[in-house]
């Protein structure tokens, strides 16, 4: 058994990748599923979806790398965060579409908590703000708004999880109903600093605890894929959401390191070590990985927009046919004119918080063309990253950040966003031969955990730097393109 199965479901695609015994990548399969919108700023998937895409791309991977399932060592899953699912503990059936982690229908539901006093309780416990974005007020949401949901959840008729929970419990034909920590810190209903659920958030949220799964270190016995599923029974024993998955991969071990991954939005965490950090800055508290029953925390900050951004200029401008074409376009654009685009499409995220807020574009001429929409588009994730990377120093001071940021996730490869990224944040920006750190991350933990892949430390001596982009813009200008943003962040909010 020399071969490790990746699953890393996402916001817009399931992807397979299958790793050898020395962790390189033997074959990927990838497809993508549709978004729902049923409602301004709500987003939703179909669970069937979820599942189904995960399962074939599985085979795909199975089929083109000429093997069979009895020469994987185990499966490691890695997934969006966040985006909830309800379904019948007997059926497996959802009892709504899932509610994905960019939905902000619940912004009421988090109006009344926080005006009733209960910010600095959540914050204290889970390290997290009450906001739309986590878990916890969309389960409080579906069991409110769905015919007979609550009388079932109280019944013990369903059950709740992230989508790593419902693709564990699927894939072991409902025999395991588990997660890891880094899910559980992202749902608003996990004490991080005790390790377990918090009764005192789920009965003021009306959750009853046996809707709960069982929380795991990353590494860990999360049962085995029934042998129908693919060939043969597959012990699942590596499981950390998307972003803390890509910070293993990333090797970033030591309290300082930091990374960042660009995907559908954005997300940069800093290792704080063994201390929760508490954020003056409205950044969060989270677990960065769990081993051996020993949390490793970090600072996090969320970009709701990123890789969106560009979706957007191809399908909902109409103004490029493929994400290659932006970079293409911002080497056209007019450098005098100062366009800016705050893409607040589902609100702000990291350091502002503002559920509310809506996109705008500041600095708009006539001659503003599809070039300059591409180079703000561009830029405003260079621009976001700085805010929370600027938030992040002003908040850990025990050993100082590292002076290089680490770069994965699909729009890293745009040199042109990353030679940006380094300009406005005038620090170098690395990234890595394999980009793929999110699946390499929970492969890592998988095999580690069956004993095919090495210790700590060996698998951090190999990371390799593929290009490093250092800064070449001057302070003046540095300090001038970043205080329009400011400017345009600050006319948003007000709108």
């Amino acid at each position: 058994m020399t071969y490790i199965l990746a699953i890393d479901q996402g916001t817009t695609s399931s992807r397979s990748i299958l790793f050898d015994e020395k962790l390189k990548i033997t074959a990927t399969a990838q497809q993508e599923f549709p978004q729902h919108f049923p409602q301004s700023g709500w987003v939703e998937h179909d669970v069937s979806d979820l599942w189904s895409t995960t399962a074939s791309t599985c085979r795909a991977v199975i089929e083109k790398a000429g093997i069979n399932a009895e020469s994987i060592a185990a499966i490691g899953i890695t997934n969006q965060r966040e985006t909830t699912v309800i379904w019948n503990r007997k059926t497996g059936e959802p009892i709504h579409n899932a509610i994905v982690w960019q939905d902000r229908r619940t912004a009421a539901i988090c109006d009344d908590l926080r005006a009733a006093g209960h910010e600095k309780m959540f914050t204290d416990r889970t390290g997290l703000l009450i906001d739309p974005y986590f878990s916890g007020t969309k389960v409080k949401w579906m069991l409110d708004h769905i015919d007979g949901a609550r009388a079932a959840a109280q019944a013990g008729e369903l059950l709740f999880g992230t989508v790593d929970s419902y693709l564990i419990w699927r894939l072991t034909g409902g025999k395991v109903h588990a997660t890891d920590a880094t899910n559980a810190a992202r749902t608003l209903l996990y004490d991080i600093r005790r390790g377990r659920w918090s009764s005192t958030i789920c009965d003021l949220l009306n959750i009853p605890l046996q809707m709960l799964p069982e929380v795991k270190d990353c590494a860990a016995d999360f049962g085995s894929t029934q042998a129908e599923i693919f060939g043969a029974s597959i012990p699942i024993c590596g499981v950390a959401g998307d972003q803390q998955a890509a910070t293993v991969g990333q090797a970033c071990f030591e309290p300082g390191m930091m990374k960042s991954t660009y995907g559908t939005g954005c997300f940069a965490l800093l290792n704080t070590g063994d201390t929760p950090v508490v954020s003056e800055n409205r950044l969060l508290t989270t677990i960065a990985y769990q081993l051996d029953g020993k949390p490793t925390y970090a600072l996090e900050g969320s970009i709701f927009v990123a890789g969106a951004v560009v979706q957007w200029l191809r399908d909902g401008l109409n103004i490029i046919g493929d994400a290659a074409e932006t970079q293409v376009l911002a080497k056209l654009a007019d450098p005098h004119q100062n366009v800016v685009l705050v893409p607040a499409f589902v609100g702000l995220g990291a350091p502002y918080w503002n559920a509310e807020c809506r996109g705008a574009a500041f600095g708009l001429t006539r001659a503003t063309g599809p070039a300059e929409l591409a180079k703000a588009a561009l830029e405003s994730v260079g621009y976001q990253t700085r805010d929370l990377l600027d938030a992040m120093s002003a908040d850990w001071k025990a050993t100082g950040l590292q002076p290089t940021l680490r770069v994965d996730g699909g729009m890293s490869a745009c040199d042109w966003a990353m030679q940006f990224l380094s300009d406005i944040i005038g620090s170098p920006v690395d990234r890595p031969k394999i980009r793929e750190t999110t699946a390499l991350g929970v492969a890592w933990l998988a095999g580690m955990q069956v004993g095919l892949y090495p210790d700590q430390e060996t698998f951090a001596a190999g990371w390799a730097c593929e290009t490093k982009f250092v800064p070449n813009m001057d302070e003046a200008k540095r300090q001038s393109k970043y205080e329009s943003w400011g400017k345009a962040v600050r006319a948003t909010l007000r709108f």
